[in-house]
């Protein structure tokens, strides 16, 4: 075990200080992430842009009795920082923890850590740990935040991007999109190597978010300053509003766009406020695939991860394919195998297009990769590996434009390519299959009984330990 894993697991392990104080997984990250920053402002000498009297060693000398309410004031005063991210990470910031013992067990616990080996091997890395333990834990509720990091890479991968693009993702989350970009492109070139110029513009110009759960928001921030991506443009990085309000508009017209939108409707039925999109829906993938295309830059390409409706939904939903056909190259759909997100079940694929230099008619062919038919169940014992996706990565080719000729290698048993006149005779779904699904006929190829039953219980604990939080909130005594 790293020293990275070996600090996540006992990170992870001190959410038992506060059981006590009826604080859920992912509240704890949250707290832990007030308390990780101040600390690592710490361990990467950059406390001066923290208020003196906020310090952690100054917080670690309140007397213990105290301690609690000095963190409360801390929380506050650094919400209206003057600097944009701390403020960003701080805003609305409120504790969860009740008792002033707990608060100082956390911190001492913390203060114990190896964090000269753990600056090391990164600590952005450690963070990426983290927040990928609350997501793989149902308890959390995470999940929704949380794109498989194997399928993030693959897709980044696939898509090269490239020093001078812009690159956006609408529905950032914890920013996994945007630092897999980044570390894909410092694996290309290191970042020592560009010039001044190249260097500020990567800082400062390069990468734009936008969430609108902010304590997602404020996760994905820490996690951009954690792999060095603080840049000081205030219209970059990740901004905390709705994409599909007014604001998303101020989001750049992008090179590559990276992203795994929210899936459902709109809360309360409503439509996006934007007065930019052509076919106005409550669907929110359906919103936010208009506004990904509408967003690309003549000529640019992307990569989004969306739930099998989109494919087929009639009406609004066809009416968007058809336009998403006419002005990008739709060129390759990946059928994604069901459990690999935080919900089982739930079927998704990544759309790959390119932005047409024209209006119409720029989707001739659709190639379709079936990864989903015959494959095992992914889940907590079989988890997504890149292996998984070699034949794909093959057969898409080294093209992140899709303009390569896919004719030399010829279709495959899982990869087929599609007219857009056999398209049309579909009546514009893209819900393509051919495969025999031998996986749902045979009953051999279930999880075995005992690893159902242990996954129901998890449902199960997971629930209980949201109605124990809200009995909490309420004042009442959960019951163990």
């Amino acid at each position: 075990m790293s020293v990275t894993q070996d600090i996540v697991a006992k990170l992870w392990n001190f959410c038992n200080i506060l059981k006590d104080d009826g604080v859920t997984y992912h509240q704890y990250v949250t707290e832990l992430t007030y308390l990780l920053f101040v600390k690592m402002m710490k361990e990467t000498d950059r406390e001066k842009l923290l208020p003196d009297k906020y310090r952690w060693d100054k917080l670690m000398a309140i007397n213990a009795e105290d301690r609690l309410e000095g963190y409360r004031t801390m929380l506050i005063q650094l919400g209206s920082s003057s600097h944009r991210l701390i403020r960003e990470i701080f805003a609305n910031a409120t504790t969860f923890i009740k008792h002033p013992k707990n608060l100082t067990t956390l911190m001492e616990s913390i203060n114990k850590l190896d964090w000269f080996e753990a600056k090391k091997e990164g600590l952005g890395d450690l963070y990426e740990g983290l927040l990928e333990k609350n997501a793989n834990e149902k308890k959390s509720g995470a999940g929704q935040y949380f794109t498989p990091r194997v399928l993030i890479d693959v897709m980044v991968r696939l898509m090269q991007p490239q020093y001078g693009e812009i690159i956006q993702d609408p529905a950032a989350g914890t920013c996994g999109f945007l630092i897999s970009a980044s570390l894909y492109m410092q694996a290309q070139k290191e970042v020592f190597d560009l010039s001044e110029a190249e260097y500020e513009r990567f800082k400062n110009h390069t990468f734009y978010g936008m969430e609108h759960v902010q304590d997602a928001q404020r996760l994905g921030v820490m996690n951009l300053i954690l792999h060095g991506l603080d840049g000081e443009n205030d219209s970059a990085g990740l901004l905390y509003g709705d994409t599909l309000s007014p604001k998303g508009q101020t989001l750049p017209l992008s090179d590559l766009i990276l992203t795994n939108p929210p899936f459902g409707s709109k809360k309360g039925g409503g439509l996006p406020t934007r007065d930019d999109f052509t076919f106005p829906t409550s669907n929110k993938q359906l919103a936010f695939l208009q506004h990904i295309y509408r967003h690309l830059k003549p000529g640019g390409r992307a990569a989004v991860v969306l739930p099998d409706n989109v494919l087929f939904e009639g009406n609004i939903g066809k009416s968007i394919r058809q336009d998403l056909m006419h002005k990008c190259d739709l060129h390759t759909i990946l059928r994604l195998p069901t459990g690999i997100f935080y919900a089982q079940g739930v079927k998704t694929n990544v759309l790959f297009f390119t932005r047409g230099k024209k209006e119409k008619d720029n989707t001739k062919q659709v190639w379709v990769y079936d990864l989903r038919s015959n494959m095992a169940n992914f889940g907590k014992t079989n988890t997504l590996k890149v292996a998984d996706f070699a034949d794909f990565i093959k057969c898409f080719g080294n093209d992140p434009y899709g303009k390569a000729k896919r004719t030399d290698q010829g279709e495959t048993s899982r990869f087929r390519a599609f007219t857009r006149h056999d398209i049309a005779e579909r009546d514009d779904s893209l819900d393509i299959s051919w495969l025999r699904d031998e996986s749902q006929q045979d009953a051999n190829t279930l999880p075995e009984p005992e690893i159902l039953a242990k996954e129901a219980m998890e449902e199960l604990e997971a629930a209980m330990s949201d109605l124990n939080s809200i009995l909490a909130e309420l004042g009442f005594e959960a019951e163990e």
